[in-house]
Parts: C-alpha cells; sequence; structure tokens
C-alpha cells in the first residue's frame, strides 16, 4: 500500500478542501469584504487537469493528484476545527461588521453578505483524505473506512459530528481515490462566539441560512453519517442503483463493476448541504442576536437574493444585466462592481439549471444575461446539456451572452473561480454608481413579505 504521510503542517488552510463548495465560497466571501474580486482564484479545479490524456490514463493521474492534495490519514488525529473557525474569522479585515451571515454553502448567501457588507461564515468544513484502496463502486468499504476517520476527529473535537458523501456523479473517479468528509459543527465555535459578540456594530445581528433537503444516511458510529449519493446532483436516493441507466454508464465509465451499498439501516436525514442542526440550537441559547432562514431547495434562496438586488441595484439605474453563475463560478465583488443580479446555480444538475430557467421566464426581461455554467468534471445524465444552458441565456432582451470558454469545456473540464471577473470585464456595461449597503431591516423585511411565498421559512 502507498505510504501518504507526509511532513507538510496541519494547517487550516491545508485541512479545507480548496476544491469543496464551502472553501470556494468562503475564498469568494472573503475578496468581497476586502472590496476585491476573484480574478487571483485562479487554481484549476482537480477535475480539470490533464485533459490531453487517454481516459484510463486520465483517470490514474487524476487519482494520483487527489491523493497527494488530500490530507493524509495519520493527520487526521490533528485536525483541530476550532483552529479552523479561527483561521475563517482571523480573515474578516473589519474591526465590526454591521451584520454577519452564517450556515449552509450556498453562493447566493455569500452574494448577499456581500450586499450587506458582512462576513459569510461556513456552518463547517469540508475536507479530503486519501483512499487509496477504494473504488468508486464501493460505498461500503468507503464507509467503513471513513467510520474510522471520523471516530479520530471527533474523540479530539467533541464539537463536531462528520457527514461522509461518497458520490460518484459528484466527484466521478475522485471519489475511489479519497474520501470526501463534511466536518460540521453542533456547538457554536469560540472563535465564532468572540467575533460575533466583540465584532458585531451596536445593534447587529447575525442572519442564519439553512437547507433543510434530506437524505437517507446510515450512522456507523456515533457522530458519523454516511450517505451515499447528494442532492446537489439533482438525483434522488433512488437513482443510485443499477437500474438506473444512467448511473450504470458512468459506473462503467469509471472502469467500476457492481455498486455495492452500506451495510447499514438507513435513517432520513437531513443531507449534507444542511450542516449539523445542533449548530442552530446552540447559536440561538447561545444570546447572540440572531435571525433564521430555512429553505426547502437552494432555487429558492437564489430567486429571492436575485430579485433583492434587482430592486436594490434599481435605485441607481443599475441591474439591468443579470449574470447567472453556477457551482464554483462565483464571484461576489466582481458581481457587486457590475452592478449585476445575481443567480447561483448550485450545480450543473438539471433541476437547479431548469429552476434558473424558470425564473427567468417568470421575471421582468434582463437587457443582459450572461450565462457561466461550470462545468461539472464528470460526464453524467444528472447534468443539463448545454443546450439548456442556451436556453437560459436566450431571456436576455438584447444581449444573450453564454460563456463560450465554459461551453467549450463542458461537461468535463471544470474553471478557476477567476474567470467570472474576466467574463464580467468582457461583458462591459455601465453599472452606475454604487448603491447604499443593505440593511437587515432590509432584507428581513424582503424576507418576510417576498421570501415566504417562495417557500422560505423566516424566524
Amino acid at each position: 500500500m502507498t505510504d501518504f504521510r507526509t511532513a507538510a503542517p496541519v494547517t487550516p488552510e491545508r485541512v479545507f478542501d480548496p476544491d469543496s463548495t464551502g472553501r470556494i465560497l468562503l475564498e469568494s466571501a472573503v475578496r468581497a469584504l476586502h472590496g476585491r474580486d476573484c480574478r487571483d482564484r485562479v487554481r484549476m479545479p482537480r477535475l480539470s487537469r490533464r485533459p490531453a490524456l487517454e481516459p484510463e490514463s486520465r483517470r490514474d493521474a487524476l487519482a494520483a493528484e487527489a491523493s497527494a492534495d488530500a490530507l493524509p490519514a495519520d493527520a487526521v488525529d490533528q485536525l483541530d476545527a476550532e483552529g479552523v473557525a479561527a483561521w475563517i474569522v482571523g480573515r474578516c479585515p473589519e474591526p465590526v461588521y454591521p451584520a454577519a451571515v452564517l450556515g449552509s454553502p450556498h453562493g447566493s448567501a455569500v452574494h448577499l453578505a456581500a450586499a450587506l457588507g458582512a462576513p459569510w461564515l461556513p456552518s463547517g468544513f469540508t475536507i479530503s483524505v486519501p483512499y487509496p484502496s477504494g473504488a468508486p463502486e464501493d460505498a461500503r468499504t468507503a464507509c467503513e473506512h471513513g467510520a474510522e476517520l471520523s471516530r479520530r476527529i471527533i474523540a479530539s473535537n467533541p464539537g463536531v459530528t462528520v457527514r461522509q458523501v461518497h458520490d460518484p456523479v459528484l466527484t466521478g473517479p475522485l471519489c475511489g481515490t479519497t474520501l470526501t468528509l463534511h466536518v460540521r459543527w453542533h456547538r457554536v465555535p469560540d472563535a465564532y462566539r468572540a467575533f460575533l459578540g466583540d465584532r458585531l456594530a451596536p445593534g447587529g445581528r447575525v442572519l442564519l441560512l439553512r437547507d433543510l433537503r434530506s437524505w437517507p444516511t446510515a450512522e456507523p458510529v456515533p457522530g458519523h453519517t454516511f450517505q451515499a449519493g447528494s442532492p446537489v446532483t439533482g438525483w434522488r436516493p433512488e437513482d443510485y442503483t443499477e437500474t438506473n441507466r444512467g448511473f450504470l454508464r458512468l459506473l462503467t465509465a469509471l472502469g467500476a463493476r457492481r455498486w455495492t451499498a452500506p451495510a447499514h439501516d438507513l435513517a432520513v436525514r437531513y443531507a449534507e448541504p444542511a450542516g449539523d442542526p445542533g449548530l442552530e440550537n446552540a447559536l440561538r441559547a447561545s444570546g447572540i442576536p440572531s435571525h433564521r432562514v430555512l429553505y426547502p431547495r437552494p432555487a429558492a434562496l437564489s430567486a429571492f437574493v436575485a430579485d433583492l438586488y434587482r430592486s436594490w441595484l434599481a435605485t441607481t439605474g443599475a441591474g439591468t444585466h443579470c449574470v447567472v453563475g453556477s457551482a464554483g463560478l462565483l464571484d461576489p465583488g466582481a458581481v457587486l462592481a457590475a452592478g449585476a443580479v445575481p443567480y447561483w446555480c448550485e450545480s450543473a444538475a438539471r433541476p437547479a439549471v431548469e429552476a434558473a430557467e424558470a425564473w427567468l421566464a417568470g421575471s421582468l426581461p434582463f437587457d443582459t444575461v450572461s450565462v457561466l455554467p461550470q462545468p461539472p468534471g464528470v460526464g453524467c445524465d444528472a447534468y443539463a446539456p448545454a443546450a439548456t444552458w442556451r436556453s437560459v441565456a436566450g431571456f436576455a432582451r438584447t444581449q444573450a451572452r453564454l460563456d463560450r470558454l465554459a461551453t467549450s469545456r463542458y461537461p468535463l473540464l471544470p474553471l478557476p473561480t477567476s474567470h467570472v471577473a474576466t467574463a464580467l470585464a468582457d461583458a462591459g456595461g455601465r453599472p452606475g454608481p454604487p448603491p447604499v449597503r443593505l440593511t437587515m431591516d432590509q432584507v428581513l423585511g424582503a424576507l418576510r413579505s417576498s421570501g415566504r411565498p417562495l417557500g422560505l421559512l423566516v424566524t
């Protein structure tokens, strides 16, 4: 067996997987707090590398690189969840903020935080760990390995739980060579508590946003839950079986054999984007002034934030340009500078893209619609074809912009986050003067008037 141990320090920056949605959102949010775009976020996602190799050789090369990037298994005992929380708040540059946004990884939550001039704080972080003896189709053995790693993480970090996700649709060949573990706070980390207690302006409040989707999960050991598949792909749990021809084709393309599910009883729990529900209760019990927003599907929050941006920007004559971003192609700093309206698709999943299409169909037309379809990195029936993305752009009144580079690389070669700033600069336009920052009262008022019809629960 290959030895993946390394002397590299187990720093928070190394622990928090740079390809994970949460890390990409955090990096984008931090730059917006500094008044910057993401032009410097040039790191190529793992699934975009080695495009010139033959498929089988490329799978092997990507697997080796993913294992080298991952946190070594023998370093898991050194993981410090409180240290990660301190690193996150330490990246917020100002001594005081008017508000904070905390919770599930959602790009529109980051856009909302940028409009408030507030930091975005994730409810957890994702790590990947080498899994050299794994196989994409063997969810059962992956669960066993993840349970042992999670037991060690929780032993030294009692304030967290761990949700493991094994999904060939999300990570393709990489799910056979690395384990994906979502480390989730069920208590308010000390660094978060101090930050929210000391660095919010008088009257400042926290907005907690949480995803309500569920998924069947196993619990091999206390605190560790495992799910095969994810709602992020747009598929249902029953789609992750060999009776689904699309799933079977994907397994075959990955060189996989028969799909093996975990050997545990399953219970329906909140899916991985939700985080641990205990964090919500802990925040409310802490006495820190807060409001919560629960959303049944990501598209509902995306539609709300896009509508809010449009009405907010209209006061300066801007907001005639809609930017439909997806997955890691989001840049709140660049969108604000462009005076544009952001709509975020969680992934290239068919339901996510169709929801963007439906929202645009039901909205007053925008002069310009720029569509940035992040290639998912995996060829699978779960993902929308390029024609659907083209339909989204077609709702523009005068200028439909389906990003050519993203389309040319679709669906196998994801782009770095830096591409958004380049694409928006090419779009040109006159953003007008920047509007006065949104206030929490304005956001809460909008949530209660227009968020509830979208299914958002606001308290």
